[in-house]
């Protein structure tokens, strides 16, 4: 087996072990409550904990186009590593589908984390380059961590502005690069 495909299988099977430990599966709120509505209760949970710890954030959510809000993505790796969430999005204040992220990462990491994370989209072409296919943060793409008064000096970057906030765990390494991400949008049978 080469190294690359020893490489592929260890960091799919860490990736598909996270959202085990992260419970019942994850549908978009609907009126039939239950399952969905727990879903819900945890996004308006963490946006709540996001403008707690930072009230700048206030802004980024009433000013933002829209925004994807991961209540809990869970991130673990010794040497390989793979996180993995799933979250709403809405746009001017409406519920308009569901996302996960996911990650496979290399190099020197060690433990275990679970943090929430918003993803504030400027405007429509932002918002449509995210929910119209594959979107990927590239190398570049960095997060704010959420502390008083963070927000009040950051800005987007290519339409998009990045916030994370620890829920737990400790790990020595924590970044949002190569992060991937998918949508479904409320009715899609995905």
């Amino acid at each position: 087996m080469t190294a690359q495909k020893s490489f592929t299988i260890a960091a799919l099977t860490i990736a598909m072990a996270l959202p085990a430990c992260g419970g019942a599966g994850w549908q978009p709120e609907t009126p039939e409550g239950g399952r969905e509505q727990t879903a819900y209760a945890r996004s308006v949970e963490a946006v709540g904990e996001f403008e707690q710890r930072d009230p700048t954030l206030k802004q980024f959510f009433e000013q933002a186009h829209a925004y994807a809000i991961y209540p809990s993505v869970g991130k673990g790796g010794a040497v390989l590593g793979g996180a993995y969430g799933r979250g709403q999005v809405y746009r001017n204040g409406q519920l308009i589908g569901a996302t996960s992220v996911t990650q496979v990462t290399a190099g020197f990491q060690l433990g275990g984390q679970a943090y929430s994370e918003v993803i504030f989209f400027k405007d429509e072409a932002a918002l449509a380059e995210f929910v119209d296919g594959d979107y990927e943060l590239g190398a570049q793409a960095s997060a704010v961590a959420v502390t008083a008064g963070a927000a009040a000096n950051a800005s987007y970057d290519e339409g998009v502005a990045i916030f994370t906030c620890p829920n737990g765990g400790l790990m020595y390494e924590a970044s949002v690069a190569g992060q991937s991400f998918s949508f479904d949008p409320i009715g899609s049978d995905s």
